[in-house]
């Protein structure tokens, strides 16, 4: 049996209580408003304020908080112009709701927050941070506004008018949203640093609008706005079958800019029928195909005050739309993000100029080029090379992926798309003049600005290549939506991929505002009978049957939510979507069994060509369809007992029982053994919990001989991959999870990572160990599915865990296997960074750990080494603050 000895710690947590605490205070920090930092549009009436502490001491707690809120940045430190203010005596420090007079509409509102500690300390006061509330349907003067006649044309229309301002300025806020997508300037300048606005959502239900802050754009005198349009996922090509205009036929464009003067009049700018309209020089432009734009037509200056317009300019169309389904944009806009220089230029066997960056990213390439006019540049896209080093395109089906370039004239230009993004590592390059260097290119990852919080380091190199394809997965594939892929004729929100990814996204990134507005065109998009649709924003509309894994993305994302950020109020926003998921699911299903229905299945399991042998996992689709109507049914009783909805949660836990039940009578046997003996079966069944208490232990066993049997590889698809270490570990098999992890060939984690892969793959053999290709049908190299397997390497390795929801407690409990000497992790949580290290150095384990303040910890040290079979390490329970420990393992 192993021996642990703990040191230092003793020592530490008294020491800690002889801290002059007299000598430090608590500080106030990160102040958010609905999960961003200074909104520009908050929607709700009642907006929720976080904070959180720092300071050098340990075992810090926040006793009380006092919030002031008011009209004016400076007033509100003087306690003037006060709004509302609010003592509490609570630890409460996220999400706290605004209870005052009602908020207008469009007002700007400033806030500080100071907090007393459990040492009866205060803190001073915060900065002052701010936010502005958004408008309703009845403070919009702007009219949407059109090409003069029907919108046939592929060409980007141009949109703009003058404005005179005749007194000194003191603030302009811009409202701005569109039919397509749009980019809008004032006197030149581009208004925002977004892209691919007012994004993509259930468009049929509501459309975003964007707010900004303009005050330095405008000047006294003439101004001119100006905008043009794409088609984005509005009109242009969108999910199969070249599916076009799925949302409308006419782009149009709805901008309104509110001045206030220094006198204190205002005065609203918006778009009307004295606006002007043309085309220029894009003249095609969609997500699948890319973009073409022809230098030639562009129409110099035509965003300035001192353009002539000439006959080629229209007065618009106005369009009869209404402002009832605009809302509020509150979620991370998708930005530029990381740069990157070519890695290598060469021609390939077949002839082809190619650039490699090194990285499979999304995005796009600027293009810095010169020539004589007329000269056409085609850049075109691509994921991988083939076995003979060639470029590849057939994977990405219909999808063009190309932009095309006509220059103009000998001016050096930069060019780059507007309204289109490309998936890609590879990128071949067709008439550039004269000689390409390595100066020309820059490739630019665009994707949701969403804070990086969490960091995960091993000493394994293999494992950190892993990580960073699951982060470089993540970026990706979360452009606005969470799409399954970024590259072919699809990048559509699939369910299923989102709700197996969701806990390692939400350790990787604060995904708390991109997930709020995705889950709010779940419950939109979701049919009148419950069943939610296979991808968000729902362009198959041909299919309202429902389908295990993917449907209950309607329980697992809100659960998942609110147990990482501690946000009660999507549970309350998404209840009644989760209950009409369940109640769907229990039409389907007499006798409390759902084995009826179109089902996915555990997607892309393994299937080993001409298996002769039933070594393929099929895993019945309807044993598996149980599971989660099992696990939706518990989700949605605990979102009960949450919100305090008693007989909802009684229901649901007895409906439950039927439920698992029902299981055990159709698919176990008396012995314990299922009737699909695959991996996916007992993960998924331990996972949820569908077997007596007594055998599950023995399936826990029989799923490792399973994995034995396959020579310790895996064969789960995407809907068992994300529990399969889990439940390993939860039943005292810890090192077969590592066996699983370490494997390094196919099909395994490390097997895409060893043929150099630099994101996440859709199938485990993408290319085959040959280096041929999987089906091109469906064979995307940026997926993130598979990528869950983070969420056990945080969880278990680095040993991160909340104990409560939010992280307001944590567990920090790291678990060794072979090979590894070393993992660190970092991950901010809403109270702050949590962060543990561990070495193994000489039988000795050295573990370091840091706890934000307003948080308390348990941590469990190891038991045990690789080859020994599993026991119950040492526990202690500590405050905030850094720590060391350590251990002896013999």
């Amino acid at each position: 049996m192993s021996r642990i000895f703990l040191f230092c710690l003793g020592m530490l947590l008294t020491l800690s209580a002889y801290v002059p605490v007299f000598a430090q205070k608590v500080n106030v920090f990160d102040l958010k408003v609905e999960h961003q930092i200074n909104p520009l549009s908050i929607e709700t009436p009642a907006p929720r304020m976080s904070w959180k502490l720092e300071t050098g001491l340990k075992n810090i707690s926040q006793k009380s908080y006092e919030i002031r809120i008011g009209t004016d940045p400076k007033g509100i430190r003087s306690n003037k112009d006060i709004v509302w203010t609010v003592l509490k005596n609570t630890p409460q420090s996220i999400l706290v709701p605004y209870e005052g007079p009602a908020l207008k509409p469009g007002n700007r509102y400033y806030w500080q927050v100071r907090v007393t500690d459990n040492y009866n300390k205060t803190s001073a006061w915060s900065d002052v941070q701010s936010w502005r509330m958004g408008i309703g349907a009845t403070d919009w003067t702007a009219k949407w506004i059109a090409l003069p006649a029907t919108d046939t044309t592929k060409a980007s229309p141009l949109f703009r008018n003058t404005y005179r301002l005749n007194k000194d300025i003191k603030s302009a806020t811009a409202y701005i949203s569109a039919r397509g997508l749009y980019e809008a300037y004032i006197n030149g300048q581009r208004i925002g640093d977004a892209y691919f606005m007012p994004g993509w959502t259930s468009y049929k239900n509501h459309i975003q609008y964007q707010t900004y802050d303009v005050t330095e754009l405008l000047k006294k005198g003439n101004n001119v706005l100006a905008a043009m349009l794409g088609d984005g996922w509005y009109k242009g090509r969108i999910g199969f079958n070249h599916q076009t205009n799925f949302y409308g036929d006419t782009r149009a464009l709805l901008l309104q800019i509110e001045v206030l003067y220094n006198d204190g009049s205002k005065q609203i700018l918006a778009t009307d029928e004295k606006w002007k309209t043309s085309l220029g020089a894009i003249r095609a432009s969609d997500i699948y195909d890319g973009e073409v734009y022809d230098a030639r037509l562009e129409k110099k200056g035509w965003t300035l005050p001192e353009y002539t317009e000439g006959t080629d300019w229209q007065p618009v169309r106005v369009m009869d739309y209404s402002y009832e389904g605009l809302v509020s944009m509150n979620t991370p806009p998708v930005k530029k993000q990381e740069r990157f220089k070519v890695k290598d230029i060469f021609r390939t066997p077949e002839g082809d100029l190619v650039v490699d960056f090194g990285q499979n990213l999304v995005g796009w390439v600027e293009l810095k080029a010169k020539g004589e006019q007329g000269t056409k540049i085609t850049l075109s896209h691509a994921e991988v090379l083939d076995k003979q080093g060639n470029f590849y395109t057939t994977n990405l089906r219909t999808a063009k992926q190309q932009n095309t370039y006509i220059l103009d004239d000998q001016t050096e230009q930069i060019f780059s798309p507007h309204f289109s993004f490309q998936g890609f590592r590879y990128l071949k390059v067709e008439g550039y003049p004269g000689e390409l260097a390595p100066d020309n290119l820059t490739a630019v990852a665009l994707y949701s600005d969403m804070p990086q919080t969490g960091t995960f380091e091993t000493s394994h190199p293999l494992l950190n290549q892993l990580q960073h394809n699951i982060v470089w997965g993540q970026k990706g594939n979360f452009v606005d939506v969470p799409t399954d892929c970024p590259q072919r004729d699809e990048r559509l929100g699939w369910t299923g991929d989102a709700q197996a990814f969701f806990n390692t996204a939400a350790f990787n990134m604060d995904v708390s505002g991109f997930f709020t507005k995705w889950l709010r065109d779940v419950r939109a998009d979701q049919h009148t009978n419950g069943s939610i649709p296979f991808v968000i924003p729902d362009v198959l509309t041909s299919n309202d049957a429902g389908a295990a894994g993917w449907g209950d993305v309607a329980t697992i994302v809100p659960w998942g939510m609110y147990y990482a950020y501690g946000d009660t109020r999507i549970l309350e926003n998404q209840y009644g979507s989760m209950q009409a998921w369940v109640d769907f699911i229990t039409s389907k299903s007499p006798q409390h069994l759902w084995n009826k229905g179109f089902h996915f299945g555990d997607w892309l399991f393994y299937r080993p060509d001409d298996d002769n042998d039933g070594r393929a996992a099929v895993t019945d689709k309807y044993l598996i369809a149980q599971c989660f109507y099992a696990h939706s049914t518990q989700l949605l009783a605990n979102a009960a007992n949450v919100l305090g909805k008693t007989e909802d949660e009684q229901k649901y836990n007895t409906q439950l029982e039927h439920i698992k039940r029902a299981f055990q009578k159709e698919y176990l046997t008396p012995n314990g053994r299922l009737v699909s003996s695959t991996q996916t079966a007992y993960v998924l069944a331990l996972q949820f919990d569908m077997l007596p208490e007594h055998l599950r232990q023995q399936a826990a066993d029989r799923l490792v001989e399973n994995i034995r049997s396959y020579g310790n590889h895996l064969t789960t698809g995407f809907l068992g991959t994300p529990y399969l270490c889990h439940v390993l570990t939860q039943y005292g098999h810890t090192e077969v999870a590592y066996d699983l992890l370490l494997q390094e060939t196919y099909p395994s984690w490390l097997y895409p990572v060893k043929m150099g892969a630099t994101t996440i793959w859709e199938r485990w053999d993408g290319i085959k160990p040959d280096g041929t290709f999987q089906t091109p049908n469906m064979n995307s190299y940026n997926h993130y599915a598979y990528g869950a397997i983070g969420d056990w390497m945080y969880k278990n390795m680095a040993g991160i865990n909340p104990d409560e929801v939010g992280y307001k407690k944590i567990r920090i409990e790291p678990r060794l296997g072979r090979g590894i000497t070393s993992t660190s992790a970092k991950l901010d949580t809403p109270y702050g960074m949590v962060s543990s290290s561990w070495k193994l150095e000489n039988g000795i384990f050295k573990l370091s750990v840091s706890i934000p303040p307003n948080t308390t910890a348990t941590v469990i040290m190891p038991g045990r080494i690789a080859n020994v079979k599993e026991e119950q390490g040492k526990e202690v329970t500590i405050g905030s603050g850094s720590y060391y420990f350590e251990s002896k393992i013999e």
